[in-house]
C-alpha cells in the first residue's frame, strides 16, 4: 500500500479544551466532524497519552475551537509541542474566553468554536472516540479553517540550511595561490612560485 495515499484525506486542526476540578487544558487535535445533524452531534479521536484525553473522559465534557488560517505558528507550539502534565497552558495566555458551560474556548487564531457533551467513547487502542451532542458554538471570524496540508505549506515554519561551513584557506603571501584545507602540510611547496609554507598565511572565507 503507498501510505502517501492518506495524506490526500482532508481534515482541520483544532484545539480541544477541558477542565477538572480548577485545571484548565487543551491540546492540538486534526480529528474532529460533524456525524449527525439531527440530533446535532460530533466526534473527535483523542490519543490517550494527553490529558485532555482524561479530562474528557472524566468531565465528559468539551470544547472545540476549530483554527484558521490565520493561527500563528506559536499558538500551536503553545498546545501541540508541550503536556498540560507539566506545564499550565493557560497561566498568562490571553486569547481564550469561558462559554457558558465554564470552559475555555480559544479566540486568537480560531473562527468558530463548539461546546459539547460527550454521549459515547469507543475504545480504538491508542486513542478514544468521543461522540458528543453539540450544546454550544459561536463563530467567531470569517477566515478559513486551516486544513492539516495549509498548516504544513503556509504555518509550519519551513526547514532552516545549515549555515556554510568557513573554508580555511592558505594564502601565498609572495604569488597569492592559495590552497584549501584546514592544515598546510609543513613541507608544502607553492606550485606557482615555489616558495615553501612558511611564506602562506592563513584565511578564511
Amino acid at each position: 500500500m503507498d501510505k502517501k495515499a492518506m495524506y490526500n484525506l482532508t481534515y482541520g486542526l483544532f484545539v480541544l479544551t477541558a477542565r477538572a476540578g480548577e485545571k484548565d487544558n487543551g491540546c492540538i487535535i486534526n480529528t474532529a466532524g460533524q456525524v449527525t445533524s439531527s440530533p446535532n452531534r460530533i466526534s473527535i479521536t483523542v490519543n490517550k497519552d494527553n490529558l485532555t484525553h482524561d479530562m474528557v473522559r472524566d468531565t465528559r465534557k468539551f470544547n472545540i475551537s476549530i483554527l484558521s488560517e490565520k493561527a500563528g505558528f506559536d499558538l500551536f507550539k503553545h498546545f501541540g509541542f508541550q503536556s498540560g502534565k507539566t506545564v499550565d497552558k493557560f497561566a498568562g495566555f490571553g486569547g481564550c474566553r469561558r462559554s457558558e458551560n465554564g470552559l475555555y474556548y480559544i479566540t486568537e487564531g480560531t473562527n468558530a468554536f463548539l461546546s459539547a457533551t460527550v454521549e459515547q467513547a469507543i475504545d480504538l487502542g491508542s486513542h478514544t472516540m468521543f461522540i458528543a451532542a453539540v450544546d454550544d458554538g459561536a463563530v467567531l471570524a470569517q477566515e478559513p479553517s486551516a486544513s492539516y496540508a495549509y498548516y504544513q505549506s503556509s504555518i509550519k515554519p519551513k526547514p532552516q540550511p545549515a549555515p556554510p561551513k568557513e573554508k580555511t584557506q592558505w594564502r601565498c603571501t609572495v604569488c597569492g595561490y592559495v590552497y584549501e584545507g584546514e592544515e598546510l602540510p609543513p613541507d608544502f611547496i607553492c606550485p606557482w612560485c615555489k616558495h615553501p609554507a612558511s611564506d602562506f598565511e592563513k584565511v578564511t572565507q
